[in-house]
């Protein structure tokens, strides 16, 4: 199971540097979530930046509110960063379900999921190099087809859109009630005639370092979940001990990839989550 690093987005300055010592740790992956209405580093933007300052760890967004962005412009971009990065991007997506976000980009709420549909299909048909509409859009991607399409969400119609356009699905559920939801992937999957089997990433919350350092993480998930009116909710995992069973449950759940997000600004928090999962 590979393990990731989702980055914090308090301080987009500093990613460089977390990229760098992510790499440098033995983490996979470098991860950004993706809001509009909030004050978080646009993440196509911020990955390319840290591509610049990396060269081996993938560059994931968890996930891009494809919804908002125009198709073809989107298409462009990514191709962009996966061929310029050597083939590293990997475009996790879903439809978001924020009023903020979809009010910010004039884009009605309720239509979000017939955009998406219609978007993943047009995505693979640029990638292939088709024209879209009447006219190619490029450049090319390095990775042939496009860069791997992740899918995230709960809902019946997110998770159809796995086996019909994704290659595996982003699961940011809690593992207690995770297996109901990658039990469907997996069916409609077959269902579809996909050979092989869809990718399954996961993620968690965590935090590492001082007292101080993890009573800023818990603040910082606090007011990101604050909308779900949920206390607790989302609360970083900051014992070693519990981080590394956590690690190992994931594994034998069979997770392809777990993605430790860290909400907290200390860098220094990389090494100490290496310490423990890698």
């Amino acid at each position: 199971m590979d393990l990731g690093l989702g980055l914090p987005i308090s301080d987009p300055a500093r990613l460089p540097e977390w990229a760098r010592r992510a790499e440098a740790a033995g983490f996979a992956t470098v991860a950004l979530l993706d809001r509009l209405a909030y004050d978080n580093p646009e993440p196509l933007v911020a990955l390319a930046a840290l591509a610049g300052a990396t060269t081996r760890i993938r560059l994931q967004t968890e996930v891009l509110l494809a919804p908002l962005r125009g198709t073809a412009l989107l298409a462009k971009q990514a191709a962009t960063l996966d061929l310029m990065s050597g083939g590293r991007l990997t475009l996790g997506v879903g439809i978001g379900g924020r009023d903020d976000d979809h009010a910010a980009a004039d884009v009605p709420i309720d239509r979000r999921g017939p955009i998406m549909d219609r978007m993943l299909a047009d995505l693979n048909h640029i990638w292939a190099g088709r024209a879209y509409p009447q006219t190619p859009v490029g450049p090319a991607p390095a990775t042939p087809g496009g860069p791997p399409l992740l899918i995230g969400g709960f809902a019946p119609a997110a998770l159809a859109r796995v086996a019909r356009y994704g290659a595996g699905f982003l699961c940011a559920a809690p593992l207690q009630w995770a297996g109901g939801l990658v039990r469907t992937v997996h069916d409609q999957w077959a269902e579809a005639g996909r050979t092989g089997r869809p990718r399954l990433v996961c993620q968690i919350n965590a935090a590492a370092g001082s007292p101080e350092s993890i009573a800023r993480a818990r603040r910082a998930v606090a007011e990101y979940y604050a909308f779900t009116g949920r206390s607790g909710w989302g609360d970083p995992v900051t014992d070693a001990g519990q981080l590394a069973d956590t690690v190992a449950a994931y594994r034998d759940f069979g997770a392809d990839e777990l993605v430790l997000y860290c909400y907290g600004d200390d860098p220094a928090q990389i090494e100490l989550l290496a310490g423990t999962v890698l």
